[in-house]
């Protein structure tokens, strides 16, 4: 009722400043402060009951459910409270909560507005996030940075005493000071990457002995902690250039995007730079942009339609779809990589089994420093987007070495992951080193196998008695295509494909870098290729698991 009031009493008059609509918020400022009781009759706020969601599947439900990607602000300025006391902090933020609650996907107060207060500044705050309806998700501005103990009590606090579902944190400090935070899957936070203010390039841009910057590098880094879905990046609105490489870097994660409003961001370029291939994983914040404007309620929705309008209006660039498929850049990329090596071809072939195929791969035609270089980097962020955790990478001779090698060197350029790898000989040495292993040791580790394509799952079989040999554990495989054929064997009445054989076989996971249904999806989209889509689609329809 009192956001309808206001709105109305806004809306009849040319301006908020007017005498009249002073006298009618005064009015109501009057009757919520006999209607709120003081600080100290209320109880402490209790925890929020679990979701049995992710943090980050927590963001993403409410953006869905209310079809916004706004993070309101809730910034108790000085100027804005009157005579600053805790309880006038704190009405302040209420009615801001009132007023845009059904337009908000989040909500994010700032930690530091009410600690200044003193305790009853901290009851406020922890009302304050009480007072946010069920279902919507609070990120807890703190920018909380220690180790240990100190960072496990500022986690407690941030979680179980203020009852936020997030916090933003500095990486500084490095795992040690992120870890903490993010045992419970249910608990997140958001670590500061590049952030909005003008000083910020003093520290973050500065470029590091692995030649990425310091930004880069922490995005890369919380990438490799993320293994919970709960952390999420810092990327501010006035750089939407940077905004755009630290997507390209890590294209999953969700970002908060301070810097709209007050500070200039230019939203729709934010929008643009940062939301991910499926609409989702950006939260734009906006603060005075918001608290200070003539009716808090429609600029609230006017900024969650701006920011809408916005996602659709992205140019389709990154992804291909079709149906409920979807490609991203990089499988793209490998498509018209592998097509213009003449790795991928299209025609009548005629494979081991008799089967006539209307395409035919051979990796084997990768056979230049550019295009090795390429297709490390495309089986390292399948390897990446996987989350198979490894400590050495194998390549099964002879297709494999070289995979192997060039991917170790991809984790390294892109991810700053120095990755050692092993490969084997087909024939035993009997002098020098010896052995039929070459490079990094296997034994006792973690071994992640990488091959070109699992055609009946003879290497792969003949790479586990080698790793059994040498004391190692297979985690995993990565390869280049999955074709999604049955393979034609016997394998107990069941209609496998020679991947889904071997990962019942070894209970192995097999990653690829695409499948055939992406490039059905990739031929969909191309002008002049209906009869290769037909072709292809015939022959998955056939034979296809």
């Amino acid at each position: 009722y009192q956001r309808r009031v206001r709105g109305t009493s806004e809306a009849m008059y040319s301006s908020a400043q007017d005498p009249v609509v002073d006298s009618i918020h005064a009015a109501l400022d009057a009757l919520e402060a006999r209607r709120r009781p003081a600080l100290a009759a209320v109880d402490p706020p209790k925890p929020r009951e679990s979701s049995g969601l992710s943090s980050m599947q927590q963001f993403h439900a409410r953006a869905i459910e209310a079809d916004s990607l706004l993070c309101v602000g809730l910034d108790p300025h000085a100027a804005d409270i009157g005579n600053g006391t805790a309880e006038e902090a704190r009405d302040f933020c209420v009615r801001l909560i009132e007023q845009t609650a059904d337009y908000a996907a989040c909500f994010k107060p700032n930690s530091a507005f009410f600690e200044r207060i003193g305790p009853e500044g901290i009851r406020a705050l922890e009302q304050v996030i009480a007072a946010v309806p069920a279902g919507i998700p609070v990120l807890l501005d703190a920018k909380r940075g220690d180790i240990g103990s100190t960072a496990a009590a500022y986690a407690d606090a941030a979680f179980q005493t203020a009852g936020a579902a997030a916090v933003t944190v500095s990486p500084y400090l490095g795992s040690d000071g992120v870890l903490p935070f993010v045992k419970d899957p249910g608990q997140g936070i958001f670590l500061l990457c590049r952030t909005s203010n003008p000083g910020s390039a003093d520290l973050q841009e500065l470029e590091l002995k692995n030649g990425k910057t310091l930004y880069e590098t922490v995005a890369l880094e919380a990438h490799k902690w993320n293994t919970n879905d709960n952390i999420g990046l810092v990327v501010g609105a006035t750089h939407p250039e940077v905004m755009a490489h630290v997507r390209g870097l890590v294209p999953e994660m969700w970002f908060l995007a301070p810097g709209i409003g007050a500070q200039g961001g230019d939203l729709e370029a934010t929008v643009h730079a940062g939301v991910r291939a499926d609409g989702f994983g950006l939260l734009v914040n906006v603060s005075r942009g918001i608290s200070r404007a003539p009716c808090p309620r429609t600029a609230a929705q006017e900024y969650q339609r701006a920011i809408n309008a916005a996602r659709m209006s992205k140019p389709v660039v990154e992804t291909l779809t079709s149906g409920a498929a979807a490609l991203q850049d990089y499988q793209v990329e490998f498509i018209q990589l592998a097509l213009q090596h003449q790795v991928l071809r299209f025609g009548d072939f005629t494979l081991k089994s008799g089967r006539h195929s209307p395409y035919f791969f051979n990796a084997g035609n990768f056979k230049t420093g550019g295009a090795l270089a390429k297709v490390g980097e495309f089986y390292a962020r399948t390897i990446l987007n996987s989350g198979i955790e490894f400590d050495v990478l194998f390549g099964p001779a002879y297709k494999g070495i070289p995979l192997a090698a060039t991917t170790s060197v991809a984790m390294y350029n892109l991810f700053n992951n120095d990755v050692p790898y092993t490969f084997n000989r087909k024939e035993a040495k009997d002098h020098g080193e010896g052995g039929s292993l070459v490079g990094a040791s296997v034994e006792g580790k973690r071994v992640l196998i990488l091959d070109d394509v699992i055609t009946a799952g003879t290497a792969i079989r003949e790479t586990m008695s080698i790793l059994k040999a040498a004391n190692a554990t297979a985690v995993g495989v990565v390869i280049a295509l999955d074709r999604q054929e049955q393979t034609g064997g016997d394998n107990g009445g069941e209609k496998l494909s020679a991947i889904q054989g071997v990962a019942k076989e070894f209970g192995l996971p097999v990653a690829s870098v695409i499948q055939l249904d992406d490039l059905i999806t990739f031929l969909s989209n191309q002008s002049g290729c209906s009869q290769e889509l037909e072709a292809v689609s015939t022959y998955r329809d056939t034979y296809g698991v």
